[in-house]
């Protein structure tokens, strides 16, 4: 028999606690992850006996309401672990999955792609987009859509995320990419973020910002690093009735845009209850001005974004009427 998912272990330590109330309202906080190594490691959040992936999602569901899917991004997830996540979450449960690094523009790594698919491209260990011939991206489009089925058909599939890399800046070109994906995703709740600063300049933002209502995509706020090339400013704004998101990324100037820096070290921060506090005024205005607010902690190193998301919802709480 099938476990339910309330029959996981009650929290013991402090940091575990109970169930605090992470979806407050329209606003759903969690993480970009639910099985970061670190977290793992920490011994943190998951009792000693909470040690397989269904129960680890099982557990985690117990305290979160949303959370992001970052595996998706390394590897095309299988139409049949989709199925599972849904077996796995309660009722009113959502999943934001983070799209395949090739969708995006972004080197994938050969040995990570299906086997047929690998034999009809070059021997190299890392490819990059001029790489991967367009009816090999044609099938991998048609495999990550149908990873999405079990989630969609259960009405679990918050949004795709499309995090376009740093070198995705304004352009005509730019702008094509944009228009492929909404026309291969018609039926999905897109959210694009980017990492070029350019897309937000004051002289720019509006213009962005309404093109990405008109594709009805989420525009993806983001709380990051200040200051660096890579900087994009912490604008909370609205371009789809249907939902906003926001991302937390940390704040470690010294590591954003230094390169050969690994995610764990370059996301390694922990905000402070002041740092937090100054996203709830934004928080309460998106969520007065759409249906649903996914927040996501994507500073996953240890217990960090656990710790995080279960502050920032008591804080919204203790804020009210959101």
């Amino acid at each position: 028999m099938t476990a339910s998912w309330l029959d996981e272990p009650p929290p013991a330590a402090t940091l575990r606690g109970g169930p605090v109330p992470a979806r407050v309202g329209n606003v759903l906080v969690g993480t970009a992850s639910w099985t970061e190594r670190t977290l793992l490691e920490s011994g943190a959040f998951y009792p000693p006996q909470v040690r397989t992936a269904e129960r680890r999602l099982r557990y985690y569901a117990r305290h979160f309401p949303v959370v992001e899917v970052d595996a998706s991004y390394y590897a095309l997830p299988q139409p049949r672990t989709a199925a599972a996540w849904v077996e796995r979450t309660p009722p009113g449960f959502v999943f934001g999955v983070k799209a395949f690094a090739a969708l995006t523009g972004h080197p994938i790594e050969r040995a990570r792609l299906d086997r047929d698919l690998q034999v009809a491209l070059p021997r190299l260990p890392r490819l990059y987009p001029r790489d991967v011939p367009a009816d090999v991206l044609e099938a991998i489009w048609q495999r990550f859509r149908a990873a999405l089925a079990p989630l969609r058909a259960a009405g679990k599939l918050a949004y795709v995320l499309l995090q376009m890399p740093p070198w995705f800046v304004p352009s005509h070109e730019s702008d094509a990419v944009l228009d492929d994906a909404a026309r291969r995703l018609p039926d999905v709740q897109v959210a694009v973020e980017f990492r070029a600063a350019g897309w937000l300049a004051e002289r720019r933002r509006a213009r962005t910002l309404a093109a990405l209502g008109e594709r009805g995509f989420t525009y993806v706020c983001v709380d990051e690093p200040q200051g660096t090339r890579a900087s994009v400013p912490p604008v909370a704004a609205v371009t789809s009735p249907a939902l906003a998101v926001v991302r937390f990324h940390g704040r470690r100037r010294e590591t954003w845009d230094r390169r050969g820096v690994s995610t764990t070290e370059r996301f390694d921060y922990l905000y402070s209850a002041a740092e937090l506090a100054e996203w709830v005024a934004p928080i309460r205005r998106l969520a007065a001005e759409t249906r649903t607010v996914c927040v996501l902690m994507n500073n996953c190193r240890r217990e960090s974004a656990v710790r995080n998301a279960k502050e920032l919802a008591e804080l919204l709480a203790k804020a009210g009427g959101v």
